[in-house]
């Protein structure tokens, strides 16, 4: 098992636990170990500046961004977070299975897109380097973008209550 095997399954370990628990404040620390696993990723193949921003933006101010808006929002009983919890194990016990047969499935398969790296200081500067050859880069940063746009309005989402 190499290094790099052992740091996607930590990421992949890290992205389950943020998904499934129920206290925030883990939630954001799972995130962040996330990010940090998936900068590690970047780094060893050989996108230095998206392993930067990875670590320094999403590992740490929008960690910090959460942990502030966790404390600004009301904490719930003990007896409201046993219930959601139990409501979301009932609906996301098959997450873990799915994800692993996934995983050895893509595993099997050799993909015959070749994906050309550009080499760390190479004769590209950031933005042909950014715009021509890392597009799908750019692809994942607006989808990290809105899933953080989407988990803020999640925060801020308010229960209605049946007054019947």
């Amino acid at each position: 098992m190499t290094i790099m095997t052992i740091v996607l399954v930590l990421m992949v370990l890290a992205a389950l636990w943020a998904s499934m628990t129920t206290l925030l404040l883990r939630a954001t620390i799972g995130l962040a170990l996330t990010s940090a696993m998936l900068a590690v990723v970047m780094f060893s193949l050989g996108a230095t500046l998206a392993a930067i921003l990875e670590l320094s933006v999403c590992a740490g101010l929008i960690s910090v961004v959460f942990v502030s808006v966790i404390s600004l929002t009301q904490t719930k009983t003990f007896k409201d977070i046993l219930q959601h919890r139990k409501g979301r194990l009932a609906r996301f016990w098959p997450l873990p299975v799915v994800m692993l047969g996934a995983g050895i499935a893509l595993s099997f398969v050799h993909s015959p897109v070749q994906i050309a790296l550009p080499l760390p200081g190479g004769d590209g500067d950031v933005r042909t380097v950014l715009w021509n050859l890392r597009q799908l880069d750019l692809f994942g940063q607006i989808l990290i973008l809105l899933a953080g746009v989407f988990g803020v309005m999640v925060f801020f989402k308010r229960e209605s209550k049946d007054d019947n």
